[in-house]
C-alpha cells in the first residue's frame, strides 16, 4: 500500500493528506439545514451534516492530494450514526480515487489487537464471504504496549496489502512528559523510532519503503531530522502543520534526498479554511473553494522549502 501512495504523491505533486476532523463549529449553516430538514436535529441528522461536509471538500481537493485522514473520534463522538457516516467516508474517499489513512490510534495485545487491526485494515468471513469492517488502506497504532500490540497489525497489513503509521513523537506540547524520557542514553522516541524500523523489515514493499510507518509532529524538526536517520525506510506521517505552528520549512528534516519519506496532515487548517481571514473573501457557501485553495496554497509552502 505504501507504494500507491508514493504513486499518489508523485501524481499531484503533493505530499499531503488532509484530515477530515469535523466537529459542528466548522459545518456551515446552510449543510446543517440540509442535514436537519432530513433527519431532524439529532445524533442521525449531525452525522448526516459531517458526511455532507466531508463530501463537498473531497469533491474539491481530490484532484490535488493523494489521502485523505478521517479521526475516528470526531465520529464517534455521534454514536452509532457517527461511526456510520465514518464509513460513508471512508467508501466516498474510495471511490473519487483516494487513499484512507484511518487515524484510531488503536493499541492493545492479543486476539484484541488483531480485531482492532482486522475492523480498520481487514475483513471478517461471514458465511463464505470476506466482508471489510471499515476498509481504510492505513491505521495509526499506539505502540505502548510494545510488539504484542503492534505485530498483530503487522501481520494483518502483510495478508491485506495495508499499511500503518505507529506513533513515535506527536506534535502536542505535553509529549516530552513520556517520549522525551531518556532510557539508556536515548529518549524514548528514538527507541520507538528503532523498533518501528524493526518492526518495518518484515514488510517491506517494491518502492523499498516499509509498510510501517511513524507519526512525528512538524513542531519537532530537530527530532524529525534524528528520526529520520534512525528510520530511513519508513514513511513519516507529519500532524501539526499550519494550526498547531508547523510550516514549510519545518518540514525538511523529515524527507529523504529522494524527495520522498513524508507525507504532510492538515486538517483544521484546510476544512475549516473558510473561517479564517486569509480565505474570508470565499465565503460561507463557497466553503469547499476555500479548502481547496488552502491545499494549493500548502502544496505551494511545501514546495518552495524543498526546493521543488
Amino acid at each position: 500500500m505504501i507504494g500507491k501512495l508514493i504513486e499518489g504523491i508523485k501524481r499531484t505533486g503533493a505530499p499531503i493528506v488532509v484530515g477530515l476532523d469535523p466537529q459542528m463549529k466548522f459545518i456551515p449553516a446552510s449543510v446543517k439545514k440540509e442535514a436537519y430538514d432530513k433527519y431532524g436535529e439529532t445524533l442521525e441528522g449531525a452525522a448526516e451534516s459531517f458526511f455532507l461536509f466531508n463530501k463537498a471538500i473531497v469533491d474539491a481537493v481530490c484532484d490535488l492530494v493523494p489521502a485523505v485522514k478521517p479521526q475516528v473520534a470526531m465520529y464517534e463522538a455521534l454514536g452509532i450514526p457517527g461511526l456510520q457516516a465514518f464509513k460513508r467516508t471512508v467508501d466516498y474517499c474510495h471511490e473519487k480515487g483516494l487513499l484512507v489513512i484511518g487515524d484510531v490510534k488503536r493499541g492493545d495485545i492479543g486476539s484484541t489487537s488483531l480485531a482492532y487491526a482486522t475492523a480498520h485494515l481487514g475483513s471478517v468471513e461471514i458465511g463464505g464471504k470476506k466482508v471489510e469492517p471499515f476498509g481504510e488502506d492505513f491505521a495509526t497504532v499506539n505502540p505502548y504496549l510494545g510488539s504484542d500490540g503492534v505485530k498483530p497489525f503487522v501481520d494483518v497489513c502483510r495478508e491485506n496489502n495495508k499499511g500503518i503509521f505507529v506513533l513515535v513523537k506527536t506534535s502536542n506540547p505535553s509529549s516530552g512528559e513520556f517520549q522525551d524520557r531518556e532510557i539508556d542514553g536515548k529518549p524514548l522516541y528514538e527507541l520507538v523510532g528503532e523498533k518501528v524500523r524493526e518492526w518495518g523489515e518484515d514488510a517491506m514493499d517494491e518502492s523499498g519503503y516499509s509498510e510501517v510507518g511513524a507519526v512525528v509532529g512538524a513542531t519537532y524538526p530537530e527530532m524529525g531530522a534524528k528520526l529520520r536517520k534512525v528510520m530511513p525506510k519508513s514513511f513519516i506521517l507529519v500532524p501539526g502543520y499550519g494550526a498547531q505552528g508547523g510550516t514549510g520549512k519545518d518540514l525538511v528534516p523529515f524527507f529523504n534526498e529522494d524527495g520522498l519519506g513524508a507525507i504532510v496532515n492538515s486538517s483544521r487548517g484546510i476544512i475549516a479554511a473558510w473561517q479564517k481571514e486569509r480565505y474570508a473573501s470565499f465565503g460561507e457557501a463557497a466553503f469547499a473553494d476555500a479548502s481547496r485553495q488552502a491545499v494549493l496554497d500548502m502544496k505551494k509552502d511545501i514546495g518552495e522549502a524543498l526546493g521543488k
